[in-house]
Formats: C-alpha cells, sequence, structure tokens
C-alpha cells in the first residue's frame, strides 16, 4: 500500500511535521529522502530493505558513488541530492561553531570536527586554526594516512599557523577503528607539535581524536 493512503498519524513526513525529526526512525528518514518506491514496495518498505542491504544508515551515507548506485531505487541523482544534503550539514556546523570563540562552543567544535573526520576512510590530521579571542579561522586537513610523529610534520603545521596569523589551534585526527583512545604516538606527536608550535607563540588548546562516539579531549584527560 502507497504511504499515502497510510492514516496521517503513521505517515513519516507528517509525523516529522508535528514530533520532529528525532522521534524518527533510520527507515522513516531515509524514506522522506527517497520521497517514493519502486513497484511492489512503499518508500519505508524500500528504506527497510535498503537498510538491511547496507547494514546501517551510516554505512549507506558513506557509500561512494558506484557502490550507492547499484542498489534498489538509487543512482546519480539520489547521490548528489544525498551528498548536499550532507555538506549543508557541515556548512550548519562550521557556522554554528564559529559563532562563539571555541572555549565558549566546545560542544560545537566537537561536533564540527566529528562531521569533517568521522568518515574518512583513512586516518586525517587537520588543525583548527584561532584567533587570539579563540574566533575559528579556518579549519585544514594537513595530513593523510597513517598518522604518527614521522608522517605529521611540525614544519608544515608551524608554516599554515603562520599564514593564517594564528594565535592557537586545536588538533584533531581521526580513528578509523572507531576507538577514540589515544595511542602512544598520539601522545608523542602532541608533545612535539607543541613543543614546535610553541616557539612561534602559537598555543595548542586541545586535540581531538574523532571515533565513532564523541570525540576524544586530550586536554579534558590531562595528556596535553
Amino acid at each position: 500500500m502507497s504511504i499515502r493512503h497510510w492514516p496521517a498519524a503513521e505517515r513519516p513526513r507528517e509525523r516529522l511535521l508535528k514530533w520532529g525529526a528525532a522521534c524518527l526512525s533510520d527507515a522513516e528518514l531515509l524514506a522522506i529522502f527517497l520521497r517514493t518506491g519502486v513497484s511492489g514496495k512503499s518508500a519505508v518498505d524500500l528504506a527497510r530493505h535498503l537498510l538491511s542491504q547496507f547494514g546501517s544508515l551510516r554505512s549507506l551515507l558513506e557509500a561512494d558513488q558506484k557502490t550507492f548506485s547499484r542498489h534498489l531505487g538509487l543512482g546519480p541523482a539520489k547521490f548528489a541530492q544525498l551528498q548536499a544534503v550532507q555538506e549543508m550539514g557541515r556548512r550548519h556546523l562550521a557556522e554554528r561553531a564559529r559563532k562563539k570563540t571555541a572555549l565558549e562552543s566546545p560542544q560545537a567544535v566537537r561536533d564540527y570536527l566529528k562531521s569533517m573526520l568521522r568518515d574518512e576512510p583513512h586516518e586525517v590530521f587537520g588543525c583548527l586554526f584561532l584567533d587570539s579571542k579563540h574566533q575559528i579561522l579556518a579549519f585544514e586537513a594537513l595530513f593523510r594516512g597513517s598518522i604518527d610523529h614521522t608522517s605529521v610534520h611540525p614544519r608544515e603545521v608551524v608554516k599554515r599557523a603562520l599564514a593564517h596569523n594564528a594565535a592557537a589551534l586545536i588538533l584533531c585526527h581521526n580513528h578509523p577503528s572507531g576507538n577514540s583512545d589515544p595511542s602512544h604516538a598520539d601522545r608523542k606527536l602532541t608533545k612535539r607539535l607543541q613543543d614546535a608550535l610553541g616557539l612561534i607563540d602559537v598555543r595548542v588548546l586541545d586535540h581531538f581524536i574523532i571515533g565513532d562516539g564523541d570525540p576524544l579531549s586530550m586536554a579534558e584527560y590531562g595528556w596535553m
């Protein structure tokens, strides 16, 4: 049966408008994005089928175009729409993080960095550059690959800090495994960068590690 024939109280879009998006299941949210089903399947049925095929909503969102488009009801147009939606979300979080200083809105900073790095398939090291009032100047992903004290070059971080005329910065990198616990190499790298940036009077306020949960703050744990 088509969703339009369902009772209004059971239709995903009507439920979202009345109760908010948070009350919907993954399948219902995906059904609203899909808008229509296929022959023999409503949009919700198709959404449930796709989630079963991908294994999770996150896996669907992270799929590349080739993988995404080979599934029933999906294609290049839907892929483009999904990428646009995700990019709008990232830009919203970036704007939200910039409204206050990094120290006044730590959760906004966490959310923004998580949106930038969590879904990367490989380790990515980045910096959030801040001015003297700790307002955000820019975010840059500087190194990709296996992150350790040999692959992240302090001189490049120093160079970018000077280019942005930064007074402080926040280091961050992701753990694709999902485990956000810092390694010995993470702690060694943090100290090395603190020492290098200290020579040009740029403070390192924190080093966030992005995993599956909330980003881990090395400063909060007393590791820097």
